[in-house]
């Protein structure tokens, strides 16, 4: 099955990374490179020298988006040479946009009817963890899949992209049934590891296997109080342990009623696991192969 993907890139060494990940996790997929044009539209050196060479405030910002155009296709065509060279089939995506990076990611996504939007984080760690902005509003806001890649990893994380296999986080919620179809769907030869957090007490609804997949149980080391946390750190422990290739996560658990945009769980994964993670919306659905 070929995989199809929105690429968020900007021209970092982590969006580059992200590229290259995403083609080990999904080999000869269709990916669009995405770069998000935005105000001032060019860089300052180049506005600095086309101040003096416009005659009016109106050739300026003609000058200045022409420019800045230019430089915003040569960047885009950069990161299609590196997922071409990675063996995916690329093609640019260029869009001019006044802000809201992010939601403009995620839009085009369904605009596409793409399978999953590929994005890379700052890969901050500790208390520090932070997504950048934009990856963090295509998490928050995407009805796709969303695989944000952290930098940078380690050599055997790197290694365990090839063929690990891919954990998920299970506790019997729709949203986990969400995320196991998702994860079934796009990572249709990879081992699938489905995990059960037990935070005191085992969850009726978790049964013994998961369509057919043993449900690897775990504990949560932290107190309730720290309920996201504790299971991301019992998720990146289980992935640690099998060399997992990537962390699946549904955006909203059990717990829902206490959260506000997205689960406690899949924002303290993203911030806390050193591997790919791939956030699942509820509302998201696996397509049904013919």
């Amino acid at each position: 099955m070929s995989v199809s993907a929105i690429v968020g890139y900007d021209g970092s060494r982590r969006a580059s990374a992200a590229i290259d990940s995403g083609a080990a996790l999904f080999p000869a997929a269709h990916g669009w490179i995405t770069h998000l044009w935005t105000p001032p539209f060019a860089d300052a050196t180049i506005r600095r020298r086309l101040l003096s060479r416009a005659r009016d405030a109106n050739e300026l910002t003609e000058m200045v988006e022409r420019e800045g155009r230019r430089e915003a296709e040569r960047l885009v065509a950069m990161g299609v040479t590196l997922a071409r060279a990675a063996g995916w089939d690329a093609e640019p995506l260029l869009k001019k946009t006044l802000g809201a990076e992010g939601l403009s990611i995620a839009r085009s996504a369904e605009e596409l009817h793409a399978d999953l939007v590929l994005v890379g984080s700052r890969g901050l760690g500790g208390t520090r963890a932070l997504l950048g902005s934009v990856s963090d509003m295509v998490v928050h806001y995407s009805a796709k899949p969303v695989v944000v890649v952290p930098y940078p990893m380690l050599a055997a994380e790197y290694d365990a992209l090839n063929g690990g296999p891919v954990v998920v986080g299970w506790d019997g919620s729709a949203g986990a049934e969400t995320a196991i179809a998702a994860t079934a769907h796009l990572f249709p030869d990879r081992e699938v590891l489905p995990v059960c957090v037990d935070e005191g007490f085992t969850p009726p609804e978790a049964p013994a296997n998961v369509g057919g997949r043993e449900v690897l149980r775990c504990n949560s080391q932290r107190s309730p109080a720290l309920h996201g946390r504790g299971i991301a750190d019992a998720l990146v422990t289980a992935a640690n342990a099998h060399d997992a290739a990537a962390v699946v996560v549904g955006s909203r658990g059990r717990s829902a009623t206490r959260e506000i945009l997205l689960g406690s769980v899949a924002m303290a994964t993203l911030h806390h696991c050193h591997r790919p993670v791939m956030v699942v919306p509820s509302r998201s659905e696996a397509p049904i192969d013919e």
